[in-house]
């Protein structure tokens, strides 16, 4: 039997809402629900300012260096609902920064990013006039690992005083807004996340193979479900997802770049600016993150561990 296409169903240019050429109109009015969910929270060893409707909060009344479990609990529970979470003020130790992120799990070490010296679970990304920032595209941290992230946990070292933000898109949202028969399509379907996107071209034909061995390309589902929340998750993203599995290419194509094009959302977004120890904890399993690369030849000095996660599912 032929496998259904989207052209056969239309679904790449289903309309959500009142759209005209494409273009979104109005309210996303689903956000509504979710937003009233979140802000109806109450914290009792927090300070919690949302950023976003869905997406993004500052908290204060905490010193993550000396966290005891109630206010942990409390963040545990701000980061399943915020997805990304910014606490200002934390001069952090190495050692301080790397035992808050092991409160949530085991550690990785990244195989192609620079390790801070001595520290082979902390990566540390120091740009200048010479080394200039590359992410400033949409992703999800290591999404190519058959375990990808479940977290990671930023600190500023080093920040130009204008510039550097980054960027936080909520990907639940974005499922969320799909319309009901791309949702259906998408439901069975997975997609191939490959590292050599975006480290390969670092090494040699020998290097690249030998890595590939050891990480080669995974498949996960384009819409996972939360292990925690039972969130249903748009779960591609530019850098690493290199096609659908069982679609024609210039089909797999058009719909990733499509599917892409929902992190651009601003209604899905919320935006830091960075000031010395200032420290970002994100979902990786619910958002994306672009770091804004409009600070050069200013410096820009992060330091970040990353947390293991399960496989998506």
């Amino acid at each position: 039997m032929k496998a259904q296409s989207l052209s056969d169903r239309g679904a790449v240019d289903s309309a959500r809402g009142l759209q005209a050429g494409g273009i979104h109109f109005g309210p996303r009015r689903f956000l509504r629900e979710d937003e009233e969910r979140i802000r109806s929270r109450s914290y009792r060893e927090l300070e919690v300012r949302p950023l976003a409707p869905t997406v993004g909060a500052e908290i204060g009344g905490v010193d993550l260096a000396d966290l005891d479990e109630a206010s942990f609990r409390e963040i545990q529970r701000a980061f399943l609902d915020y997805k990304v979470l910014f606490f200002r003020n934390q001069p952090l130790t190495t050692a301080e920064h790397t035992a808050f992120a092991r409160r949530f799990g085991d550690l990785e070490e990244h195989p192609f990013l620079p390790a801070k010296d001595g520290h082979g679970d902390v990566i540390r990304f120091a740009k200048d006039e010479e080394t200039v920032g590359v992410e400033n595209n949409w992703h999800s941290d290591v999404s190519w690992r058959e375990r990808p992230s479940l977290g990671s946990v930023l600190r500023s070292v080093e920040v130009p005083e204008v510039g550097g933000d980054t960027l936080f898109a909520d990907m639940t949202a974005a499922y969320d807004g799909l319309s009901d028969e791309l949702k259906t399509f998408l439901a069975d379907k997975v997609a191939v996340h490959d590292f050599t996107q975006a480290f390969g071209w670092q090494l040699d034909p020998e290097a690249r193979a030998a890595r590939q061995k050891e990480f080669p390309p995974v498949e996960h589902p384009i819409v996972r479900t939360h292990p925690e929340t039972g969130r249903k998750i748009l779960y591609v993203n530019v850098i690493f997802t290199s096609h659908i599995v069982g679609l024609p290419a210039e089909e797999s194509a058009a719909l990733l770049a499509s599917l892409y094009r929902e992190a651009h959302v601003p209604e899905y977004q919320c935006r830091f600016h960075w000031e010395k120890d200032s420290v970002a904890l994100w979902d990786n399993r619910a958002v994306q993150h672009y770091a804004a690369s409009d600070y050069w030849p200013k410096a820009r000095v992060m330091e970040r561990v990353t947390i293991i996660g399960d496989r998506p599912a």
